[in-house]
């Protein structure tokens, strides 16, 4: 495992300051560093954000093309997007390991939260540890690559 590709979706660039009580303290920086420090020698973590729906998209199709595993924080997009869905399946059909990854325990959450269109898709899924949730699956992914 030379790369993995560490992506997150819409509002998870509010880190730090949204819903503290729900996300925690901590930013995207203090979450690369984790991963930095976590990761095993000679293993890069790109770690990246977007609101956009079709660049989500548009990283998954990279990983499939460069044989990338992913761990995925789709955020909002988990519970209705069937297009993001369709390219976590194109990784995962085509053998690349991709962990479903979220902060918080949706299912502790509101109802319209606990279900995942990834979820099916997805090498399996890690909920509920707050940043460690990455670190989790970044270790998950390790063991199958």
């Amino acid at each position: 495992m030379s790369a993995v590709l560490v992506l997150n979706g819409p509002n998870l660039g509010r880190l730090g300051s949204r819903e503290p009580d729900v996300y925690g303290s901590q930013d995207l920086p203090a979450l690369k560093l984790l991963l930095d420090s976590e990761a095993p020698a000679g293993t890069t973590i790109d770690l990246r954000q977007t609101d956009d729906e079709a660049e989500l998209i548009g990283w998954l199709h990279e990983a499939v093309d460069a044989g990338t595993p992913v761990i995925l924080n789709p955020a909002a997009f988990t519970h209705y997007s069937y297009a993001l869905r369709d390219a976590a399946a194109l990784v995962t059909k085509a053998g690349i390991p991709l962990v479903e990854v979220h902060i918080s325990n949706p299912h502790a959450r509101e109802n319209f939260r606990h279900n995942s269109v990834i979820s099916g898709v997805a090498s399996g899924v890690i909920a509920g540890f707050g940043f460690d949730s990455y670190v989790l699956a970044l270790i998950a992914i390790g063991r199958r690559s």
